[in-house]
């Protein structure tokens, strides 16, 4: 195998610029689904991704099959569970229980795909656990458990979709990212009419803080954010670039302290450390690299 190429200054910076603008989704989704239904604001955001990237769509190619399932569980029930679960929790711990999609992604990959982590991986997976374990059973979360409990859904669907786009042939990122955006839509539309209340009148009175938020997460979120995030696992190998993802939870800890007024309470930090960590030592473990997230975004 060859050696692993240098990242350039430019790289590293557009690698912690997606770490930031990820990050700060969480932010900013979570002032804007203070007022809005979380899954209906996700609906959205995949219409403006959607009128963005379907013009540089190919034929599927004989993947609908696998693209229907794969934006079912790995962006549908997805967003909508880790979206719903923010309402009831603050952007910076949200985004620090978000980060167990790593080592939920190699359980799936030992029991699916017949994968083999490392003992540093299992020890990654461990660790990250037991930082959930302290974030949930400080006391602190208003109904916090039901809510962490969404999001850990939300990142074990994400993981499950990773392993679903794996069986997808002849389509690049972007592609496959703006498939599943134009497939989420009617998708997500039918879950916000099965599950949320009040759709109508939080659009008639939505703010410009609403639509903001739908425009990040459409357009910067998920179009500019996943065309960087590409770019860089074209040119590098995963184990390279992955670890720049640990300073997601960073940006919403501080934008949501920054922005929301929320607390930094160092109990729940702790906890986030912990979790960091685990995921650190998953990610940094260059004996056998994950796969690449590539195309479902992680938040």
């Amino acid at each position: 195998m060859p050696p692993a190429q240098r990242m350039s200054a430019a790289d590293v910076a557009k690698a912690i610029g997606v770490a930031l603008i990820w990050g700060m989704g969480f932010v900013v989704a979570k002032g804007g689904t203070e007022t809005f239904p979380p899954i209906l604001m996700q609906a959205f955001r995949f219409v403006v991704t959607s009128a963005a990237l379907v013009w540089f769509l190919p034929k599927p190619a004989g993947n609908m099959r696998w693209l229907l399932l794969a934006t079912f569980i790995g962006a549908t029930v997805q967003y909508a569970l880790t979206f719903t679960g923010l309402s009831g929790l603050g952007a910076g711990v949200a985004a620090l229980v978000v980060q167990t999609e790593v080592p939920f992604l190699v359980l799936l990959g030992a029991v699916l795909m017949g994968e083999r982590p490392t003992r540093r991986k299992w020890a990654g997976i461990g660790i990250a656990f037991a930082g959930v374990a302290a974030i949930t059973g400080i006391g602190h979360l208003q109904g916090s458990l039901t809510s962490v409990a969404l999001v850990l859904g939300g990142a074990f669907t994400w993981a499950l979709g990773q392993v679903l786009v794996r069986k997808l042939r002849g389509l690049n990122g972007l592609a496959v990212t703006g498939w599943i955006a134009v497939l989420a839509v009617p998708q997500l539309f039918l879950a916000s009419f099965l599950f949320e209340t009040g759709q109508r009148a939080a659009i008639i009175d939505a703010g410009p803080r609403v639509w903001f938020a739908v425009l990040y997460l459409g357009l910067v979120m998920q179009a500019l954010g996943y065309a960087w995030w590409n770019a860089l696992l074209i040119r590098h190998e995963v184990g390279q670039v992955a670890p720049f993802l640990l300073l997601l939870p960073i940006f919403s800890v501080l934008g949501g302290a920054f922005f929301l007024g929320e607390p930094l309470q160092p109990s729940r930090l702790i906890g986030g450390v912990i979790i960091l960590a685990g995921v650190a030592l998953i990610t940094t473990d260059r004996r056998r690299a994950l796969p690449p997230p590539t195309v479902i975004e992680p938040v």
